[in-house]
């Protein structure tokens, strides 16, 4: 059974740093590309950072992260986001996804969650003082 599973969220300060991770069973994760999005309460879930598959290892960001946020492939089955100068905006749900029938999804970015096919259960990301 092909799963993917989200760790490493707890709460920091403003200001401060954070690496998530999106540990995969099941599947070898250099064939496909890996997304991250997060959803606040009240708010849509957003995609914030996509890396592709690794015959080219191509990265996207959103807006609201870029600069701050690197997505990185750690090892063959986990991939990694390095939080850095977190806002108190970036306090949200933090969910990896993929498609497991197209690796090229972070060639147009962003992306809708209706893109992705395969989700995590999340890992809560707290920013405060």
């Amino acid at each position: 059974q092909v799963q993917l599973v989200e760790s490493g969220g707890e709460s920091v300060q403003p200001g401060g740093s954070l690496r998530i991770y999106c540990e995969v069973s099941g599947l070898n994760l250099n064939g496909y590309a890996i997304a991250w999005f997060r959803q606040a309460p009240g708010k849509e879930r957003e995609g914030i950072a996509c890396i592709s598959d690794s015959s080219d290892g191509r990265t996207a960001y959103s807006d609201s992260v870029k600069g701050r946020f690197t997505i990185s492939r750690d090892y063959v089955n986990m991939v990694s986001l390095q939080m850095n100068s977190l806002k108190l905006d970036d306090a949200a749900v933090y969910y990896c996804a993929t498609n497991l029938w197209d690796s090229r999804l972070c060639d147009r970015w962003p992306r809708l969650t209706g893109d992705f096919n395969l989700w995590g259960q999340g890992t809560q990301v707290t920013v405060s003082s």
